[in-house]
């Protein structure tokens, strides 16, 4: 059948009362992936088995709430006059950077409490991490949300994207930036770089630190193609928490460079 005449469905199964999305279904996958080839790392690198299991009890379900918080924030004009969906997460409204500040927060204090290294950790999960946004971003597709601006379908098929995602980015009779795809590309992309950079003899807390750049470039140009961005005054949030991720990691990484005679590296291990 051709994919063209299918509408795709967000919803991937009713049990009753109960709806499975696919957005959940693809995030929950993204998840389960990102966490089995952390494992894998991490076992590698001596951690207790038990390490990442434990750590994630923590730091999804924060994380979650964290990037809940973030966009209710930025949203709150709605929210103080609707109290009672703040809670309502089932009907969307999650921010990725809320997530990952989160995420990162709870992986900093749970290192701090087992005695570990957070840049060795941070290292390890940072690959599993930009491959659970290389996976997640397709609940967005599924959803047909988080799209661009209105672009000629001839533009988007001289990218050569297939007709299968250009006719999801087919709303209400005009086609949009898959930003999305860009991202999930991006990603890709960055992902080959953190795995190419672990063969490097670098600092701890170097492959992170690129992660942070690596995506934060990306999505600030991407951020400005979206049609559905969180403001703060003028300014898109989204490009604002990426341009002051990209300074602050370059300049942690600088200075870390600076002190690396006494800072330990990966061949020392």
């Amino acid at each position: 059948m051709d994919l063209l005449l299918l509408d795709i469905n967000p919803i991937a199964l009713k049990i009753g009362f109960l709806k499975v999305t696919w957005y959940g279904i693809i995030i929950a996958s993204g998840i389960i992936i990102a966490y089995l080839i952390g494992q894998r790392e991490m076992k590698k690198r001596g951690f207790e088995e038990d390490f990442l299991t434990d750590l994630l009890i923590w730091a999804v379900p924060i994380a979650i709430i964290c990037a809940r918080i973030y966009y209710v924030i930025f949203e709150w004009g709605y929210y103080k006059e609707h109290p009672g969906q703040i809670i309502q997460i089932w009907q969307g409204g999650i921010a990725i950077h809320g997530a990952l500040i989160g995420g990162a927060l709870t992986v900093y204090f749970f290192c701090k409490r087992r005695g570990v290294n957070f840049w060795k950790v941070a290292d390890i999960l940072a690959p599993s991490i930009i491959i659970g946004q290389i996976i997640g971003r397709w609940g967005n597709f599924m959803n047909q949300e988080a799209y661009g601006g209105v672009v000629e379908r001839s533009f988007l098929e001289s990218l050569y994207i297939p007709d299968w995602i250009i006719e999801q980015m087919n709303v209400g009779g005009f086609y949009h930036h898959p930003t999305f795809l860009y991202e999930s590309l991006w990603n890709v992309v960055g992902l080959i770089v953190l795995l190419l950079l672990r063969k490097a003899n670098l600092l701890r807390g170097e492959i992170f630190l690129v992660y942070i750049m690596w995506y934060s470039f990306g999505r600030y140009f991407v951020e400005g193609l979206r049609t559905d961005s969180l403001y703060i005054g003028p300014l898109r949030m989204a490009q604002l928490i990426s341009l002051v991720a990209l300074v602050v990691a370059a300049i942690v990484l600088i200075y870390r460079r600076r002190k690396s005679l006494k800072l330990p590296r990966y061949k020392d291990e």
